[in-house]
């Protein structure tokens, strides 16, 4: 019961933060990861800023496959077939995005997207209501931290809210794989 409490707390405190559009350090399904309403301009910009990078395009995670459709203009059918068979986590860039600000998005509009599955990120999402940005806990060209001690202590001192939960894990993790569709069905692999 006492996990399930903390998870609660939790998720309470950065809803708030994400609402005040402050940006909150939190773990993901893969490592731990600066995060944001990705709907917020005034909020991504502050994560560049904290990152030391300028146009780079993030990742957003998502609770279920009806919330990549709020966001994507249209799927492409083997986008759900990856979906439905992936066990790994696994991030999606879909082409043409839809709803989101410009900030956020490459010259050609595609959204790279991740349907997360573990509880703590799922469990936020689906009570936030909206998607959140995800984008390793480090300083742009440093490589990511694959445990909450790795993370650079002057970014976790730049943030608005560091979450309290599985803070002491010592399991490392590695970023998902990356792959990209096009509207023609065909898959690029950009990140094993």
């Amino acid at each position: 019961m006492k996990n399930l409490f903390q998870i609660d707390v939790e998720i309470k405190n950065c809803i708030f933060h994400l609402q005040q559009g402050n940006v909150i350090l939190c773990p993901t399904d893969t490592i731990w990861g600066l995060s944001c309403d990705a709907t917020n301009p005034n909020a991504i910009n502050k994560i560049n800023k904290i990152k030391g990078r300028t146009s780079k395009p993030y990742i957003i995670l998502v609770h279920s496959m009806a919330m990549v459709l709020k966001y994507v203009k249209e799927v492409p059918e083997v986008a759900y077939e990856l979906v439905e068979k992936t066990e790994e986590p696994l991030t999606i860039i879909y082409p043409q995005a839809k709803n989101l600000p410009e900030i956020l998005l490459p010259p050609d509009k595609s959204i790279a997207i991740r349907i997360v599955k573990n509880e703590f990120c799922n469990k936020l999402i689906k009570q936030f209501k909206k998607p959140i940005v995800s984008t390793s806990a480090n300083f742009s060209n440093d490589p990511p931290p694959l445990s909450f001690k790795e993370i650079n202590e002057k970014i976790k001192s730049q943030v608005d809210y560091i979450v309290n939960y599985n803070i002491d894990e010592t399991t490392t993790k590695k970023p998902s794989k990356i792959i990209k569709v096009n509207a023609d069905n065909s898959i690029i692999v950009i990140r094993e």
